[in-house]
């Protein structure tokens, strides 16, 4: 079976120039998080792990969580949990994997 790799998806985080000369930050929607440091994080078609894989993201990827869902129960680095993280399309990533700096929901559910 082949997989395609991804070295960053979701872009870089977004920013507008204030009038003082500033950066305002964009949305917590817009955010990109970092994949654990380490890790080749399996993309999922759904939120859990007997979902089909549908691609791989390669060390030091960033992803931008569209939304947020309850699914199967999944322990990674940052703890045990069963969040997942919409990431686009038909893609889905487990939220112990990414670094979003809460245990909880930091996105709309899906």
């Amino acid at each position: 079976m082949s997989v395609d790799q991804v070295q960053d998806i979701g872009g870089e985080e977004e920013g507008a120039v204030a009038a003082n000369g500033g950066v305002v930050e964009a949305a917590a929607a817009l955010s990109s998080y970092p994949v654990a440091p380490g890790y080749r994080l399996n993309v999922r078609s759904g939120p859990g792990t007997g979902y089909s894989l549908v691609r791989v993201l390669s060390e030091g990827a960033r992803v931008t969580i569209n939304c947020q869902r309850t699914g199967e129960r999944v322990s990674g680095p940052y703890g045990t949990s069963n969040i997942w993280d919409n990431i686009g399309s038909g893609q889905y990533v487990s939220d112990t994997y990414i670094l979003t700096g809460s245990d909880g929901y930091v996105a709309p559910r899906c």
